[in-house]
């Protein structure tokens, strides 16, 4: 596995459909009216603003991470290619650029949440809403930097 960073030219369109494919999966609580909607503001508002680390296997993109300062926006693994390294593998070289991480996840994506759990990530709130105001409580967690206590 070779990570790199996002070219947008090459790497837009296919890091989309991992964005839909992971999404239906991770998040079977979203319609697809909501999902094509959300697709919009990933495509032309949260992208272009994120720093953004693919994941390769094989000359082919299987997952990315993308970062707005130490915040995870995004992190998404073809579903295909789960559980063989590429999301821990995104999240370690995110953590050794940034020094600390944070990330809000779906409570109901348990999934999502163990995985964070399982590379470190600890519990720091919660909100009833997300960002686009639907009742979908969103659980809080960060990978304290060095010296956070």
């Amino acid at each position: 596995m070779r990570l790199r960073a996002y070219d947008p030219a090459r790497d837009l369109d296919t890091c989309l459909a991992i964005w839909r494919r992971a999404s239906e999966v991770g998040h079977p609580f979203l319609d697809a009216a909501t999902l094509d909607a959300d697709a919009v503001l990933i495509r032309d508002v949260y992208m272009p603003a994120a720093d953004i680390t693919v994941a390769e296997d094989g000359g082919r993109v299987i997952g990315f991470i993308a970062l707005l300062d130490d915040l995870v926006g995004g992190l998404f693994v073809d579903p295909g290619a789960h559980r063989r390294g590429a999301g821990r593998a995104l999240v370690a070289r995110a953590l050794a650029t940034r020094g600390r991480l944070a990330v809000e996840v779906y409570e109901a994506n348990r999934s999502a949440r163990a995985f964070y759990v399982a590379c470190g990530f600890v519990e720091t709130g919660r909100r009833e809403r997300d960002d686009h105001d639907r009742p979908l409580p969103l659980v809080a967690m960060a990978v304290p930097g060095p010296g956070a206590g």
